[in-house]
């Protein structure tokens, strides 16, 4: 009679030690998962996965809690060698054991994510629109508007920045948004005439792209300036994830180069809706951080 060993996986919390090999795994699955990236969701939240015996990763789930009644999971990735064996949903459900069952939890699903999810009990309540641009075109009559004026964020009145970003995310996230600014290119605020913050956005230099996000702002108009200020000196690929109900927004991206590639799912678990929001989130941070 023939045996077979089943590979020797243990669950762990993972830290900074582990970056490498996740950006290996993240790498397995065509994902560009790079050090400054991982250190964020490290520094604002937990990893989880599996290591086999030769101490390689080769599964892991991300959560990160906000500051009150939600979080958000990403980073879900499992090495095609170890496939079906569940790992996947044992590093979520630890990500989910890790918060309160009164926390709202928020993810973006992958196609080949979505039913694992579903059968742990999430549902679909929304969808982004993922936008990749190859070639940034400047608008040849640059939107105007005397009201406000645009700079790059101090540091000051990091209070009020966080504010605007808690109605606009719905959830105050106040940790993770100081640890995205340290790792942002460029974090803008938009200024009203008496000196008040009405929008920002960031732009994160990744290993592929230059993401755009979040970006918030009291209309599309000043949405699509912060872009515009973000994109215009880059030489290189664009991305940004943009919520649904956002139309001339889109617009305006699709006239800039953008090209619209996918649409995922936002899928919750522990509520039937997201948190409110008050439609001034024009862009994401990303993906992973909802």
């Amino acid at each position: 009679m023939v045996t077979y060993n089943k590979p020797i996986l243990e669950l762990f919390q993972f830290d900074k030690c582990d970056v490498p090999k996740l950006i290996e795994l993240s790498a397995s699955v065509g994902w560009d998962y790079d050090e400054k990236e991982i250190g964020t969701v490290l520094s604002s939240g937990k990893i989880f996965g599996h290591k086999n015996a030769e101490g390689k990763i080769v599964s892991s789930a991300a959560i990160i809690p906000y500051d009150t009644s939600l979080a958000s999971i990403g980073m879900v990735i499992v090495n095609k060698d170890f496939r079906g064996m569940g790992l996947g949903k044992k590093a979520t459900r630890k990500c989910i054991e890790s918060v309160s069952n009164e926390t709202t939890i928020m993810l973006i699903a992958t196609e080949e994510g979505k039913p694992l999810y579903e059968k742990m009990g999430f549902n679909t309540v929304d969808f982004v629109h993922k936008y990749l641009c190859d070639d940034y075109k400047v608008d040849t009559k640059p939107l105007i508007n005397s009201d406000i004026f645009i700079e790059e964020f101090n540091g000051v009145n990091i209070d009020e920045l966080l504010k605007l970003d808690e109605g606009a995310f719905g959830d105050k996230r106040t940790h993770f948004l100081m640890n995205r600014i340290k790792q942002s290119e460029e974090c803008l605020v938009v200024k009203d005439n008496n000196g008040t913050i009405v929008g920002y956005g960031l732009s994160i230099l990744g290993p592929i792209n230059l993401i755009l996000g979040p970006i918030v702002a009291p209309d599309f108009q000043i949405a699509s300036i912060l872009i515009d200020k973000l994109s215009s000196s880059h030489q290189g690929k664009l991305r940004i994830d943009v919520p649904s109900g956002t139309d001339e927004f889109m617009m305006f991206l699709e006239k800039s180069g953008f090209v619209n590639v996918s649409k995922p799912p936002i899928m919750v678990i522990n509520s039937v809706n997201m948190p409110s929001r008050n439609n001034t989130l024009f862009g994401i941070a990303a993906q992973i951080f909802g």
